[in-house]
């Protein structure tokens, strides 16, 4: 794991790779926006993650935030939380297989695209 996945031992912790891919999206997006992750029923194995970029003026008052560098910040519902508390988000730059990747520890099964998954 890397130092900036470490750094949010708790939550949605994000590799460095996934932070420096993240923060060029929003750059080239030219607003202040953060990363809205969260589940949703269905996909392959019963519940897919979600991943968007929105404005900041889209977190609720219930919402859990995660800061990460240069103001940026992660941030899930709190249901959506209860199944992916843990989750490492990484970004890969292989040709095949790459793109964002979800590993979440409180998963018991995971679909081959990786995109959906059981509890």
């Amino acid at each position: 794991m890397t130092q900036a996945a470490q750094s949010q031992a708790q939550g949605i912790q994000m590799t460095d790779s996934a932070i420096k891919q993240v923060l060029l999206l929003r750059e080239k997006q030219g607003q202040d926006l953060c990363l809205r992750v969260g589940v949703r029923q269905g996909g392959c194995s019963g519940m897919s993650y979600l991943m968007d970029l929105v404005d900041v003026s889209t977190i609720r008052e219930d919402d859990r935030i995660f800061d990460y560098e240069e103001g940026f910040k992660v941030v899930c519902d709190p249901k959506s939380l209860l199944y992916i508390y843990g989750l490492v988000l990484d970004y890969s730059e292989a040709l095949i297989g790459g793109g964002f990747q979800f590993t979440n520890p409180n998963a018991a099964q995971t679909c081959g695209c990786g995109k959906s998954f059981a509890t």
